[in-house]
């Protein structure tokens, strides 16, 4: 897997002071994505166990609320495979963090067997995050004054709720 950037101090992409991961490569290609560049799965620098421990390293003050995973997309399979190991050791480290996702899938394609990008890693992926933005952006349905997403069309899902009930709950923030 590649990264196009790493923010160690975020606060548009996620509740508080985040660490955020750029991963590359995408294949929904969304009209009026802004980053482009990350569409490209080589794009950026290979991630790397020395790109675990830096953000690991990031993660660590108190005032970071936790890590947010945007693109290209985190839920290509080849992404999900590179993430999960990764998620695990920030599950341990720092249990006390919370993992936001944004991918261009819906929720109900990511979780559909057979269908792309679901694999093997999809299960273990979504039980590592917290909450997941999900949907294409759609330029049409862009709307800047929504909080933590580009358009109308994108959810707020609170995973661990969702896990739960058993239907997509949506994320109410605290």
């Amino acid at each position: 897997m590649h990264y196009g950037e790493i923010k160690p101090c975020d606060i548009a992409n996620g509740p508080g002071v985040r660490v955020t991961l750029f991963v590359s490569g995408c294949t929904n290609r969304c009209e009026g994505c802004f980053q482009k560049q990350t569409w490209d799965f080589d794009y950026g620098r290979a991630f790397t166990g020395e790109t675990e421990e830096r953000l690991l390293e990031l993660l660590a003050p108190s005032y970071i609320a936790g890590l947010t995973l945007l693109g290209g997309e985190p839920f290509e399979p080849e992404n999900q495979r590179a993430l999960v190991p990764f998620l695990r050791r920030v599950r341990q480290a720092y249990p006390g963090k919370n993992v936001w996702a944004f991918s261009g899938f819906t929720y109900e394609e990511i979780v559909r067997p057979g269908a792309h990008p679901h694999c093997e890693a999809t299960e273990d992926m979504l039980s590592l995050i917290d909450v997941l933005v999900d949907g294409r952006f759609v330029e049409a349905l862009c709307d800047i004054s929504l909080r933590f997403r580009g358009s109308s069309n994108q959810r707020i899902i609170d995973l661990r709720r969702t896990r739960g009930q058993g239907s997509v709950a949506l994320w109410a923030e605290e």
